[in-house]
């Protein structure tokens, strides 16, 4: 055996335990599971082994065994079981991957560039596959000892920060995920004198239904990611899910969803989660917001002085009989009189008397074009829970 391979066979019980320490410095799950004095005996014993064969297998241009890989999956596995999570799975491949590197380097003399060469040829593909045999065994675990629900919301997370682990866990689950997908966010505030939605019933029967990566971790806000399935387009299946969510809940929330075509993940949630603040609080929503839908209420948002005029021109119609509810329904029912007095339950001259007292108490005429852009923007502003 070379130099290089010699001095690097020679430190493999110091950089075993650099590596752990690495690890509990770096990953506060793995310092909790090495709480346990047989665990980190266990994580000890698994980095010696993995250098070993590196090293040995480094040298002679060989590749990792069946054996090896299973001692792999099996590592991984009992990781998951432990309770480290996906993200900590991930971190501890890159440190592994940047200790394993920096390893070599160490050891390497002016003499060794051929070894030193060859090394690092050797450990792009087989460190590939070793992570790819952890990994599975990781999945496995999971899979034993977390409930599905649980691994569907992790897998909506890895989706949400593009993490490459997302694809094998999608692919453990069965669940297909498109390139194409739109972000689906429903706030639900508290609602007094309402009960708190069952949420792990609620995703059960949403997941029975629909099989898609989705998530109600924080109770204000339900997440659910929607591609088209080759017969349904993504909207039409984001409507069908929003819908659902509506008739197990039974409480005030509000929907925005953004399309996440060529777009981070992370700026695609975060232009949902825009929408969604000012969309309408309903109750059994019909309907999922776009940009489109609700620009002008977005623009003014971001203008303080018109959104404190629109929440001026709130506090007026709160002073006349259902004024907001009316002016919702009048401009939903595309101001059509005869539609609106029905979907109300009012007769038209009642329907006729609340414009007027509209048109009293802003000066604005509901039918204008004016009254139309200033009165529709300030209704879905009310109506988002905004505090006007």
């Amino acid at each position: 055996m070379d130099d290089l391979f010699v001095h690097w066979r020679n430190r493999v019980g110091v950089n075993s335990h650099r590596a752990v320490d690495a690890y509990l410095e770096n990953l506060p799950d793995f310092r909790q599971v090495a709480a346990n004095p047989r665990a980190r005996e266990g994580m000890l014993d698994f980095a010696v082994f993995l250098r070993e064969r590196t090293v040995a297998l480094a040298a002679e241009g060989g590749a990792f065994s069946e054996d090896d890989l299973e001692t792999m999956v099996e590592s991984g596995r009992e990781r998951a079981a432990a309770g480290i999570s996906p993200a900590s799975h991930r971190h501890v491949l890159l440190l592994h991957t940047s200790l394993t590197l920096r390893e070599v380097h160490e050891v390497a003399g002016p003499h060794d560039i051929d070894n030193l060469m060859n090394a690092l040829r050797w450990l792009p593909p087989q460190g590939s596959a070793a992570q790819a045999a952890y990994t599975r065994g990781f999945l496995r675990g999971q899979k034993a000892h977390l409930p599905v629900a649980d691994r569907v919301r992790v897998l909506t997370e890895l989706l949400l920060t593009g993490d490459p682990m997302a694809g094998d866990l999608a692919a453990s689950l069965v669940m297909t995920v498109p390139a194409r997908l739109v972000v689906l966010v429903v706030r639900i505030p508290p609602a007094p004198g309402h009960a708190a939605p069952p949420r792990g019933e609620v995703v059960e029967d949403l997941l029975a239904r629909h099989w898609l990566p989705l998530s109600w971790e924080a109770p204000g806000e339900f997440i659910a990611l929607v591609g088209g399935d080759g017969r349904v387009p993504a909207e039409e299946r984001a409507l069908a899910l929003t819908r659902d969510f509506g008739q197990l809940v039974e409480v005030p929330c509000a929907v925005g969803a953004a399309d996440g075509a060529g777009e981070d993940p992370a700026d695609t949630l975060a232009r949902a989660r825009e929408v969604c603040r000012v969309a309408p609080l309903t109750t059994r929503p019909g309907k999922v917001h776009y940009r489109t839908d609700l620009f002008a209420e977005l623009g003014v948002t971001r203008v303080p002085p018109i959104d404190e005029w629109l929440r001026d021109v709130g506090r007026l119609l709160a002073a006349g009989p259902q004024l907001v509810a009316t002016l919702d329904a009048f401009y939903r029912n595309k101001m059509g009189r005869t539609l609106t007095a029905a979907s109300l339950g009012i007769h038209p001259r009642t329907l006729d008397y609340r414009l007027r007292r509209v048109q009293e108490l802003t000066g604005l005429d509901p039918v204008s074009v004016r009254g139309v852009r200033i009165l529709s923007t300030t209704v879905t502003r009310v109506l988002a829970g905004t505090g006007i």
